[in-house]
Formats: C-alpha cells, structure tokens, sequence
C-alpha cells in the first residue's frame, strides 16, 4: 500500500504545520488544530516509524558561514558499479553537499559548497578528480537558489475532515 494512502487529515495538517517551522512544540500544534497533545504526538511518533518524516532539522545560511561559492558537478565514472566506492569517498568531503543518482550523461551529480574560487578549484581537481573511478566531472555555478521546498502535504485530492 503507497504510505499517500496511509495519511489522512489529520496527519497532512500535522505534516504542513512542522513544515511551515520544525521547532513549532507539539502542544502548539494542537492547540492550533484543536486536537490533543497526546495526538499530535502519537501521529508524529508514527509518520517517523513509517519513514514519511525523515527527519526535523535546520538549514543553514551557508553564505553567512563563509561559503560564498556553489556548484553543481556532473561526475562521469570510469564503471557505473564503482559508484558505492566513490559515494562513500564524497562522504568524506564536507564540502560536498549533496549526491544524486542521475540518468544521461553522469552517473552522480554532486552539489559543493567552497569560500572562494580558489576553494572550489581545489576541491573539484585536489580531492573529487583524485577519487579512485571518477574518469571525467563537469560543473555549472549556483548562482543563487530561487526557491526550495517540500511538496505540499495538502492538496485538493487529500481527505478532508469530516463536519
């Protein structure tokens, strides 16, 4: 059964409600929704338990902690099956911010963060370049994100409460 079918009402209003501010306490939430504590608790224990919320974090500014630079990087690798080997070695790079698994041209698409140009330099040909399987990567600048969210937890299709 898809976990969409597993969610009713109550768990999307939940889910958009820690969406709009992870830190927002349960008791606040309830009172908002006008539901119990105890619900809200338990509804989020479980969407944990099913795997729907991952995990409740914070983003940072990355600019205001001196990451002035980003880049997206294709990496071509010499054979696809090396691609745990070299995640695991990208792991390592702090820098690295994200991994994805692509179709096309590249096998992983990487995101980097770096302080200046010099920074980037160094990191694509001293460290990623050096990665045991990585044949070829090609970057393009983050110039700026325009928007990043989460899909809607509350669409015209959910099941509504009923009056």
């Amino acid at each position: 059964m898809p976990t969409n079918d597993l969610l009713d009402y109550y768990d999307r209003l939940i889910l958009r409600e820690l969406d709009r501010d992870s830190r927002k306490a349960f008791s606040q939430i309830a009172s908002d929704l006008g539901i119990s504590n105890t619900m809200v608790h338990q509804r989020v224990t479980r969407l944990r338990q099913i795997g729907v919320l991952k995990k409740m974090s914070i983003v940072l500014d990355e600019k205001k902690l001196g990451y002035e630079w980003s880049a997206f990087t294709g990496l071509v690798l010499r054979e696809d099956s090396d691609s745990g080997q070299i995640i695991e070695a990208l792991k390592k790079i702090p820098e690295v911010t994200e991994c994805y698994y692509v179709t096309g041209t590249y096998t992983l698409y990487i995101r980097i963060v770096a302080k200046s140009s010099d920074h980037l330099r160094k990191l694509l040909y001293e460290k990623i370049d050096h990665i045991k399987g990585v044949q070829k990567t090609e970057s393009q600048m983050d110039l700026g994100c325009a928007f990043r969210r989460n899909l809607p937890v509350m669409d015209d299709d959910a099941p509504r409460k009923e009056e």
